[in-house]
């Protein structure tokens, strides 16, 4: 039977119980309002362990003044219902104050990988992202984690702070879950308008045009224009950030030569939409 835990004592006593018997713990951190790409995180994770713990917990460390934080989307029995339908052990889904307490003043952050890119557009977004996970690793003490790739800072700065931190944590990352036409699953698409949600599918038309466009060329602003006149065709999606960055330590590249990632944010409406594709270089470069 899947355990709800509320409390860091909670959890942390259920996963001892599995230790003593000496079961390899997988975890995959959530903010909830669970949809397909969640649930395959999950697979993921009990793939490579005996029992999943899921954490539930919407942040505010990672939201910023302006951002969604109260408008979020919620829906815990729903959460519960899924979960339990795919086996998972337990799930942790403290409050604020359970997580965080009234005198918590420590934060975790990787400067280097949180303060470029998308981070420059949302401050402090990423040291939030460290800090919580930081917390998740520690309270529930897993063998492995499970992320998906569609926050791909998000996943370089985790995996960055684990290595930096001698974390005993294996990261793994699972490919972008899509919707049919595309669209990236999050669990925010489910304010998108009718109209809205119709039009969030070119972000990834204009990614597969980019990974065409490589197939021909190494030259990165070539490659970024092509993904530019795709974005333009919807007046109504406001462009926030387009980076093409080495994938791994998410430097600047001058021209395709080694695997890059294409990191898109951009708002429909009132919803922040985030996708990426990582592009190889065409052969022979």
């Amino acid at each position: 039977m899947m355990q709800i835990c509320e409390t860091k004592h909670a959890i942390r006593t259920h996963v001892a119980g599995l230790r003593k018997k000496g079961q390899r713990i997988g975890l995959v951190p959530t903010m909830g309002y669970l949809h397909e790409g969640h649930l395959q995180l999950v697979r993921r994770a009990a793939a490579q362990s005996d029992h999943v713990v899921v954490t539930i917990f919407v942040n505010p460390l990672q939201f910023g003044r302006n951002e969604d934080l109260d408008s979020y989307p919620r829906d815990a029995e729903r959460d519960f219902a899924l979960l339990r339908s795919a086996g998972v052990s337990a799930v942790f889904c403290p409050s604020p104050g359970e997580m965080y307490g009234g005198t918590a003043d420590t934060h975790v952050d990787v400067p280097s990988l949180s303060g470029i890119l998308q981070g420059l557009q949302r401050p402090g977004h990423f040291r939030g992202v460290a800090t919580v996970v930081t917390k998740l690793f520690n309270i529930v003490q897993a063998d492995i984690a499970v992320f998906g790739e569609k926050d791909y800072q998000q996943l370089t700065v985790i995996r960055r702070m684990v290595a930096d931190l001698d974390m005993p944590i294996e990261i793994i990352a699972h490919p972008t879950v899509r919707e049919a036409d595309g669209l990236a699953m999050s669990s925010r698409n489910v304010r998108l308008t009718a109209k809205e949600r119709a039009i969030a599918p070119i972000i990834n038309k204009a990614l597969d045009k980019a990974q065409t466009i490589a197939r021909d060329t190494a030259d990165i602003q070539t490659i970024l224009d092509g993904l530019y006149a795709i974005l333009r065709e919807q007046p109504l999606l406001q462009i926030r950030t387009v980076d093409m960055v080495d994938a791994k330590t998410l430097e600047p590249l001058h021209s395709l030569t080694q695997p890059a990632v294409i990191l898109v944010t951009a708002e429909l409406g009132s919803v922040l939409l985030l996708d990426q594709r990582v592009i190889t270089p065409r052969q022979g470069d």
